[in-house]
Parts: C-alpha cells; sequence; structure tokens
C-alpha cells in the first residue's frame, strides 16, 4: 500500500493545516479520563463531524481493549483518517497493522525517544543506535499503512543536529510526517518558531513531507506554541479537545481552531475543521469522563461568551461586536449569555425579564433592581430562578412549587437500596408526598418529584457545589434535563443537597410547562405588574 503524498496547496492561498486529534489517545491517558469503547466509538463520530483530519483512536500495543476499540472505530467511522501510536518494535508496528485493517485511510504514529535523558536513562541507547532503530522499524511499516508518521520524543530537549538527523532519516525511511513534540511542556513560543524554522531548512525529506506540532501545557504555553510552530512552518497541530492529557494536558483543539480562523489575517495556513461542532463535542466529552471544563476555559467554557459587567452588557446589547471576537454560534454554542451579579445594570436586568416575559413599569422595574442587587451582594451570580421569584413570590427555586420536606432512607445489606419521601406544596393543589427508589439518594428523590408533577425527564447532568454566605453556608445545584426533546436548564440553593437538587428539578419542569403554554398560545399566569 502506498502512501499518498500530503501536498500543500499553492502558495498563493493560504496552506492547509492539518488538524491531528488524539483525545481519544493521549487525551484518555490522563488519570481518570478513560473511555470504554462505545464512548470512544461515541466521540470518533463526533470528532468525524468536527472534520479532523486524522484522529489517533488509541496505543493498539497498550492492551486488548484499546486494539479492539481501534478496530471499531476504523470500521465504523468515515472520514477522517484512523490512526494508531506505535513504539520502534516490530510488535507494536504488528499490533496498529492489525488495529488499523478496517480503516478506509490508515496511519501509523510511530515514536522514539531521541534527548539525552531519554536516551541515557530510559532506552540506555546510543545516537547510533537510535537512527538505526528509527531504519529498522520504519521498513517493517512499509506498505502496511496509507501514511505514516515519525515523532522524536522530547524533541525540544534534543540536541539540533542529532534532531536533524533523526527527521532526516525517518523521512528518508517512508515517513509522510514528521512531529516534534514538546513532550513536557518544556518550550516557548520564540524558541519553538526558532526550532520548526531550523528544521524546515535544514531536514532532508521529499517535497509531500509535513512538519508536525505536538506541544504539552505545562506551562501553559501549549496553544501558543503550536501557534508559532504553525508561523515557521509545521501543517499539523496535534491537539485535544477540552486540552485534555497527561499531567496539564495537551494543546487545546478548539483554541488552535478558533484562533486560526479569527486571526486568518496573520497566520500562514487554515483547517478545514468545522467549527460548529466545536460545543457539542466538548460537552459530550465533559458528561463522558465527569469532568467539568473550568468555567473561564477559552472557547467552551460557560463564561466564555458571558458577560457580567454592566458596561459590557451595555456594549452588548447595542452591538455584540463591542466585546466578542467570535459569535457563540461560530463554535456551536447556543447563544451569548449576560450573567446577571453585582456588576450589572438595568438595562441587562430589564432586557433578561423581558426574555423571561415581564415587562414592568419603571416604578417596578426600580424595585425589582434594588431586590436584584441586595440578592447579587449576598449570593454573587443570579440566575432566571431567582428572577421569577422575585417577580412571582415562587419558591427559592422560582418555581410555584415548595419544597416542605424531605427523608431519605438506606436499607441495610449488600445490595442496599435508597429510597426518598418527598413532600411538595402547590398553590392549586396542595400537599402531595410520595416515596420512591433509586441509584443514590438524589436519583430516588428525583423519582418522587416526577411521580407528584406527573412528569417524566431524562436528567442531561447535576453539578452540585458548597459555598460560604453571610450566614454560614448554602448549597447549588445546577442542571440540565430533557423534556419531550427540549432541553432546559436551571440552577437553585438550598440548606443541603438534596433540597437545592429538588429545586432545580422544579425549576426546569415549570420552564418545561411553560414553553408548552406559549407553544400553544394558552394563557400564562398573570404577569400584571
Amino acid at each position: 500500500m502506498s502512501a499518498p503524498k500530503l501536498s500543500p496547496v499553492p502558495s498563493s492561498q493560504p496552506e492547509r493545516l492539518h488538524i491531528f486529534d488524539t483525545t481519544l489517545r493521549d487525551g484518555e491517558q490522563a488519570p481518570g479520563f478513560s473511555m470504554t469503547a462505545p464512548e470512544k466509538l461515541e466521540m470518533a463520530h463526533l470528532l468525524a463531524n468536527l472534520r479532523v483530519d486524522t484522529m489517533e483512536a488509541g496505543f493498539a500495543a497498550a492492551s486488548p481493549g484499546d486494539t479492539e476499540a481501534i478496530r471499531l472505530i476504523a470500521r465504523e467511522v468515515r472520514g477522517p483518517t484512523i490512526c494508531s501510536l506505535a513504539r520502534a518494535t516490530e510488535k507494536d508496528i504488528d499490533a496498529a497493522a492489525y488495529a488499523l485493517e478496517p480503516a478506509q485511510r490508515s496511519r501509523l504514529h510511530v515514536f522514539i525517544a531521541t534527548s539525552p535523558i531519554h536516551r541515557e536513562a530510559k532506552l540506555r541507547l546510543s545516537r547510533r543506535e537510535v537512527i538505526q532503530t528509527i531504519e529498522r522499524c520504519l521498513k517493517h511499516a512499509a506498505g502496511r499503512f496509507d501514511e505514516i508518521e515519525f515523532s522524536a520524543e522530547d524533541a525540544l530537549r534534543t540536541e539540533p543536529e542529532f534532531l536533524v538527523e533523526a527527521l532526516s532519516c525517518a523521512a528518508q525511511n517512508g515517513a509522510d510526517v514528521l512531529n516534534v513534540p514538546d513532550t513536557v511542556g518544556y518550550s516557548e513560543p520564540d524558541e519553538i518558531y526558532r526550532v520548526f524554522a531550523d528544521l524546515v531548512e535544514k531536514v532532508e525529506r521529499p517535497d509531500h513531507v509535513i512538519f508536525s506540532a505536538h506541544c504539552h501545557n505545562d506551562l501553559g504555553l501549549a496553544v501558543a506554541n503550536s501557534l508559532a510552530a504553525v508561523k515557521a512552518g509545521a501543517r499539523q497541530v496535534e491537539c485535544a479537545i477540552n486540552g485534555i492529557g497527561e499531567r496539564a494536558g495537551n494543546c487545546s483543539l478548539e483554541e488552535v481552531v478558533m484562533a486560526l480562523q479569527v486571526r486568518a489575517d496573520i497566520f500562514p495556513a487554515v483547517s478545514h475543521a468545522d467549527a460548529t461542532q466545536i460545543w457539542a463535542a466538548s460537552q459530550r466529552l465533559s458528561r463522558m469522563t465527569g469532568t467539568a471544563v473550568a468555567p473561564n476555559k477559552a472557547i467552551v467554557g460557560k463564561n466564555a461568551f458571558a458577560h457580567e459587567a454592566g458596561i459590557h452588557q451595555h456594549g452588548m446589547i447595542a452591538d455584540r461586536r463591542t466585546y466578542e471576537i467570535m459569535t457563540p454560534e461560530s463554535v456551536g454554542v447556543p447563544g451569548s449569555s449576560l450573567v446577571l451579579g453585582k456588576h450589572s445594570g438595568k438595562h441587562a436586568l430589564s432586557q433578561r425579564l423581558a426574555k423571561l416575559g415581564y415587562q414592568p413599569d419603571p416604578d417596578r422595574l426600580n424595585e425589582i433592581f434594588a431586590q436584584f442587587k441586595a440578592a447579587a451582594d449576598l449570593h454573587g451570580e443570579i440566575n432566571d430562578a431567582d428572577l421569577v421569584a422575585m417577580m412571582e413570590g415562587y419558591s427559592a427555586s422560582g418555581s410555584q412549587w415548595t419544597v416542605l420536606r424531605t427523608e431519605l432512607r438506606t436499607t441495610a445489606g449488600r445490595k442496599p437500596k435508597q429510597f426518598a419521601r418527598i413532600e411538595l406544596e402547590h398553590p392549586v393543589r396542595g400537599r402531595i408526598s410520595d416515596i420512591a427508589s433509586g441509584d443514590g439518594p438524589v436519583a430516588a428523590a428525583f423519582a418522587a418529584v416526577q411521580r407528584i408533577t406527573g412528569t417524566d425527564v431524562d436528567i442531561i447532568s447535576l453539578e452540585t457545589r458548597m459555598r460560604a454566605n453571610g450566614s454560614g453556608r448554602e448549597f447549588v445545584a445546577d442542571i440540565e434535563v430533557e423534556i419531550d426533546g427540549r432541553r432546559y436548564s436551571g440552577r437553585a440553593r438550598g440548606p443541603d443537597i438534596v433540597t437545592a437538587a429538588i429545586d432545580a428539578l422544579l425549576f426546569t419542569l415549570d420552564r418545561g410547562e411553560a414553553y408548552d403554554r406559549a407553544e400553544a398560545n394558552q394563557p400564562t399566569p398573570a404577569h400584571a405588574v
């Protein structure tokens, strides 16, 4: 099987930057991020939707499970090139070849360390022995894959002249991509630029061979280093969704893709990734691994398109370009968010109330604004549930339902069961209680609430946390649910985790009912203000 050439486009146009995604390999190696084969397949389909050029599906020789996951992805995913990592040994290369057999297009990613510390402490090989290993393994791989990528592990701590020699050897023995990893996140942008510029000039290689950057984030410079490499001539960047990976992680795919898109005026290459699929992939990975994305994470953090300061909110209301260099829709985010807090002004409050169906007169708005400011000083962020509660006098969750009592019980034995007795009060239906069981106290409580309210919802995510306030502490619950194919989210506070979670669920149920009423053009509860 001959390796096709990865030729750049004519120099009159921006060159093609290949996106190599390693979420399923390097990303999964991070503690706590392991995925099952079905989960890997689901993520692989999302990555295909994102139009990454190559996805590293795993490390075939690492385990039988990894081999089967790669074969599953290779068999069922079309579009991207499917890749397996391999050490520079015949056994690893054979394992990769078997795993990639069903692939529409396959790539071997073979590596060996080249730095002095790795050669001496880990490999116990001389320079000459490393070169001989590169020659031997690439000859063994020849003709068995559509593409071959060679990585010089710990390249940025390798002697410059030996790095040139090792990469030249790989290119002359069949490698189509030469990867230059900053394996331990040691470098910085100026140094990376100089290294890549030197390699582009000095490495002897066929015209189709491209350079790749694989940067780790130990010093928080993975994205900056990768972009510097692109400026110096790299035409592939290796990255992961949400920047997951060993130690402090890998270069973030979403940040590289959007940096190239937003600043196309300064970068010499462009990716063909579909940025509108970024949000979906990021959110699914976060839920799959049980690891939330930091709120201030670029592109995909919940605050990335959120604005609290009154000056910023006023500008956003007038023209979103005042404070946004990209639209949330460009990365698949549902929309910008004006976060209401103590820094927010009356313009933002009035706009949010209007979206909730309220149009208070000036005196009522001033009254609500004073309540809002007092609540913001006490709680920080104020959400829709809080505003509905201010306008309607509902419970703390913003729901018409009030939680009167929660009782939790667990049976003894080898397989204990959790039960919850919940008592709610409704202004029309009065007091109602019910008992239900579930896998855990919150699940049992949710089951009882759904029986009481007569609803059937799918819980997409639930996040709870404790925070200090002026009178001690409170618990905050953020929930996302799906009702009849539509998703709703809500937040509530409570004296304990279960009560806060129940109130958050009740608020989302009310939002779903309100949407149904509006869609059916039925009258909504009086908003006479």
